[in-house]
């Protein structure tokens, strides 16, 4: 890459005169052989990666319901909005890519990931060598199966924005895949390189993962903190909250998330099935999703996400996007309850109910997200921002299944919607095309501001659906995002 990208644990080396340079280690080697001489410095440098990515220009805000949501047209920003940072997503909205302020995002996204991407190879630079130094064997494993897998999750997001999808062009050049920590430049990788790479970075991770993660085991079960049943905590901190990193089944996901993209649906199948079928995530209960006290609501379906990056202390700055009193991003009504189909099927869509409230905006009336609302902090479960979900793998089953036996694809399909609170049930359909409609209709309602459905889009080649339902016709002049100036310039394969 030709960016300078820092790591958060590197400092600038010490300038040396010739004659002292082979007796003088940069301070930044100093430094770095002294975090990685300890266990606990390996534990340090892995929260590190997951905390360099919950920033604003990250996954704090803009990777979850930021640019990807803007560009699927989740949002309506009015011309008067006084939101400086909401203002600025009207370019974008139109898929003016050389615009200064979508520049802005595309520099600080790209940048920032590398940066995460970085620190992950640093981990896994030193990992190997000090395998003797970790007190608790298992550790070691988790430690280089997150690293392994966070560089994999990332560099997928990444192809995801910034290439077109598999099925369009694998050959073409797109991003590189860092797999060391150097200032050497790395050329780019094809698509269908790419993708090869992505599986066999999380397929180690799993390996790595299965025997050592407290997730798999049955004592570990999945609930809200305060469950007499919840054991999602450990004798040390270390291992507490696993679903908030990226654990086996996470891992699980992401392959059959990454499988899916490569059209690899026997494989996609085969990782979707052992989430679900390990039936460790529960759906959530009606009661917990429209409780009458609105602390005790669960509105991001808490016990159904299998990765997500922890956000507690950022719900304030999601809300300041959606906030009804700062004229600031929102759905128009029309548009809410047609993508909810509330007037036929989706009457009682608890998602429609909990995550959308009505409220009036320069002079319109308009929805306004409420998925992220923290009340206080007597909040029945910590805010996370979701990445792999339950639904998610159900949608995967049902479409990998869906050519050979459509009537399982179907019973997939309708699992998630009822656990929705739709009772109408779809049987009988044989149509790939009928099929293929209603489940874009359940990525829009499921993964609303989630920085999902323009990638649904992009894979599956469907036109958006803009305001008023107008469709924008699917093209890679808007489904690619361009590559920073200097990467085009500097990152070409040699």
């Amino acid at each position: 890459m030709k960016k300078h990208i820092f790591c958060w644990l590197m400092v600038a080396c010490l300038m040396v005169s010739c004659s002292d340079y082979l007796d003088v280690k940069p301070k930044s080697q100093v430094e770095e052989e002294t975090l990685f001489s300890t266990q606990e410095g390996f534990m340090e440098a892995l929260i590190g990666v997951y905390l360099s990515c919950v920033t604003k220009e990250l996954y704090g805000y803009e990777l979850l319901a930021g640019t990807p949501d803007v560009l699927a047209q989740d949002y309506y920003a009015p011309a008067n909005t006084s939101a400086t940072w909401d203002k600025q997503y009207l370019q974008t909205r139109t898929f003016n890519y050389s615009h200064e302020y979508f520049r802005e995002r595309r520099d600080d996204i790209w940048e920032g990931l590398y940066t995460a991407i970085a620190n992950a190879n640093i981990i896994l630079k030193h990992i190997d060598d000090k395998k003797a130094i970790f007190q608790n064997e298992g550790d070691y494993y988790i430690i280089k199966g997150e690293a392994l897998a966070l560089r994999a999750y990332l560099h997928f997001d990444l192809y995801r924005m910034f290439a077109p999808s598999y099925l369009s062009d694998p050959a073409s050049p797109t991003i590189p895949y860092v797999t060391a920590f150097t200032n050497a430049v790395t050329p780019q990788s094809t698509g269908a390189e790419l993708v090869e790479k992505v599986i066999a970075d999380l397929l180690q991770a799993k390996d790595l993962l299965e025997a050592w993660d407290p997730i798999v085991k049955d004592t570990y079960v999945v609930g809200y903190p305060d469950d007499a049943k919840e054991t999602e905590t450990a004798n040390r901190m270390f291992l507490q909250n696993r679903r908030h990193r990226l654990n086996y089944y996470a891992v699980c996901g992401a392959l059959a998330r990454v499988y899916l993209y490569k059209n690899d649906k026997v494989a996609a199948l085969t990782h979707a099935r052992l989430v679900i079928d390990a039936g460790k995530f529960p759906w959530t209960a009606k009661e917990d999703f429209n409780a009458d006290a609105t602390e005790d609501r669960d509105r991001i379906a808490y016990k159904e996400v299998l990765f997500g990056w922890d956000i507690d202390k950022r719900g304030g700055d999601l809300d300041n996007h959606f906030n009804e009193s700062i004229t600031s991003l929102c759905a128009l009504v029309d548009d809410g309850t047609l993508i909810y189909e509330t007037g036929s099927v989706g009457a009682s869509d608890y998602r429609y109910k909990q995550w959308l409230t009505q409220g009036t905006t320069s002079g319109f009336t308009a929805l306004f997200l409420q998925k992220y609302k923290r009340d206080g902090d007597g909040n029945r479960h910590p805010l996370v921002a979701p990445m792999l979900r339950l639904s998610e793998m159900y949608y995967i089953a049902a479409e990998c299944s869906f050519d050979a036996d459509p009537e399982t694809a179907w019973n997939y399909f309708n699992k998630v919607r009822y656990n929705r609170g739709i009772g109408t049930e779809i049987h009988g359909e044989t149509s790939r095309e009928v099929f293929l409609s209603e489940l874009v209709k359940e990525y829009r309602k499921e993964f609303f501001a989630e920085g999902q459905l323009f990638y649904a889009y992009k894979r599956l080649n469907r036109d958006i659906l803009g305001a008023q339902q107008i469709a924008i016709p699917a093209s890679d002049k808007i489904f690619v995002l361009p590559m920073p100036d200097d990467e085009i310039a500097f990152g070409q394969r040699n």
